[in-house]
């Protein structure tokens, strides 16, 4: 073979290896982490990626265990935890705070958090207006919700109930900190749990990808 024939099919596989490293991924879904292994969703193709090696697109994990995994895609390294979703051209992850929340047996999807700073169980529900509390939860809370609250009624399958919607200097779940949220307080035992309504989840992007709920701070 010629040195002219052996340059020409040199540069074939180079432009060969080019075009492969240049497919463009539109979209990576995060639906597994394990040990040193991760399952994803790459443009419709589900793939288990193992420690070290590449999957046919080149997406190549660094390292993963339960809760989050390293992986490098176009060269660049990031983490990223269970239900992430990657896209558009494959842009970092932004800086607002972002949180990740899957069903319990029960299929609500319940959290821990903080109001004014004090230890709060919620279940988020969109179908409440404000973040909604019982009175108790309000006392232990220390919040003089007769004193500060606007009385209002709201009616339910009980019946008609008395309310006093207040304002709640701070409403923390995970990372995410809101300041000035509505709340009401219900007279009584009911809620049984403090729901994380619309007064504060409609400051946040909300998705959902089956079962997975993903909750992201706008700005």
């Amino acid at each position: 073979m010629s040195f002219s024939k052996i340059n020409r099919l040199a540069l074939y596989l180079a432009l060969i290896l080019i075009c492969q490293s240049a497919y463009a991924i539109e979209k990576i879904i995060i639906n597994g982490l394990f040990q040193d292994k991760a399952i994803v969703t790459i443009d419709g193709k589900q793939r288990v990626l193992a420690k070290g090696i590449a999957s046919p697109e080149g997406v190549l994990l660094i390292q993963a265990n339960s809760k989050e995994a390293i992986i490098e895609i176009d060269g660049d390294q990031e983490t990223y935890v269970l239900g992430t979703h990657i896209g558009n051209k494959f842009k970092k992850p932004t800086d607002g705070k972002k949180l990740i929340l899957t069903p319990d047996a029960g299929g609500m999807y319940s959290i821990s958090g903080s109001i004014n700073g004090s230890h709060v169980s919620f279940v988020v529900d969109t179908g409440a207006t404000l973040v909604s509390m019982n009175s108790n939860v309000a006392k232990k809370l220390g919040i003089d919700y007769k004193y500060t609250g606007e009385e209002r009624f709201s009616y339910t399958a009980s019946g008609k109930d008395k309310v006093y919607v207040v304002n709640l200097n701070k409403v923390k779940v995970g990372d995410i900190e809101l300041r000035n949220v509505k709340g009401a307080v219900h007279e009584g035992d009911f809620p049984v749990v403090t729901l994380l309504g619309m007064s504060f989840l409609e400051k946040l992007d909300m998705k959902r990808e089956g079962r997975i709920m993903e909750l992201h701070k706008k700005y």
